[in-house]
């Protein structure tokens, strides 16, 4: 397996909600930072589903459950959220320590900043304003176990392959190349009949620092991968994703007052 150089999350910590069991590795959650609260989760036909708010701030929360380190790899809307690229299980990502928990909470910048995540109209969302609006209302996160150790048997020492020290940037630069291959070309129809739906907007710069470390996979494919939709609560009631409330029919009342008249006939 190849040694990937990520991204340590050292991110602002946070007590982590499980989204609904979703994950044997990472529970992941999706909070709302402008409210504060964690949107609740529908599962309809297989999928889950939150509702966002337009204009709202939002967080994706991560948390490890299992007792090994786990590479997590974002994408929003189908872009990677830690390089921009469009988005690969084979990219870097941001690596958690056992029992740590993580608010991804922006699109990085730098080692110290993120530019914010909002819900907004896809024509504003980042991957709308990329030319690449045909995932947006999607959030994924491919999880990675670590691979263990490799001890060296002596006398025999083998020479690392160049490859194997190739550092974030150089590698995000080789994976735009293929990336940009294989982008369609842009279709200005599906925007306008996206119109309607939510995506994640490129907002105002965050603290978030973060730093580098190594990080070996143990396989070449994700051990788990965790997709969560979301839309406007009006568009997910009107797909029949979020159940409409049932009418009620009046209740009756045990103390209407008064004394006993007489019955009629």
């Amino acid at each position: 397996m190849n040694k990937l150089a990520a991204l340590f999350a050292a991110l602002p910590l946070a007590a982590c909600v499980s989204l609904a069991d979703a994950g044997a590795l990472v529970d992941i959650s999706v909070l709302d930072r402008s409210s504060g609260q964690r949107l609740e989760v529908f599962r309809h036909q297989g999928r889950l589903y939150v509702a966002g708010t337009p204009g709202n701030r939002y967080a994706v929360m991560l948390h490890n459950k299992s007792a090994g380190r786990v590479l997590t790899v974002v994408s929003v809307d189908g872009v990677n959220a830690l390089s921009g690229q469009t988005a690969a299980t084979s990219q870097s990502g941001y690596v958690l320590s056992p029992s740590q928990s993580a608010e991804i909470s922006g699109w990085r910048k730098s080692m110290d900043d993120v530019a914010a995540f909002y819900f907004t109209s896809v024509a504003d969302s980042y991957a709308g304003r990329t030319d690449r609006p045909q995932n947006v209302g999607v959030i994924g996160v491919a999880v990675y176990r670590e691979a263990e150790p490799i001890v060296a048997t002596p006398p025999v020492a083998m020479q690392p392959r160049e490859r194997d020290h190739v550092g974030a940037a150089e590698g995000a630069r080789a994976s735009t190349a293929e990336a940009s291959v294989a982008a369609p070309a842009r279709d200005e129809a599906p925007l306008r009949k996206a119109e309607s739906r939510l995506g994640t907007g490129h907002g105002e710069r965050i603290s978030a620092p973060t730093q580098y470390t190594e990080f070996r996979r143990a396989s070449e494919s994700p051990a788990e991968i965790v997709t969560i939709h979301y839309n406007s609560r009006s568009n997910l009631l009107a797909q029949g994703i979020i159940p409409r409330p049932r009418p009620q029919p009046p209740l009756a009342n045990p103390f209407p007052g008064g004394f006993v008249a007489d019955p009629g006939r």
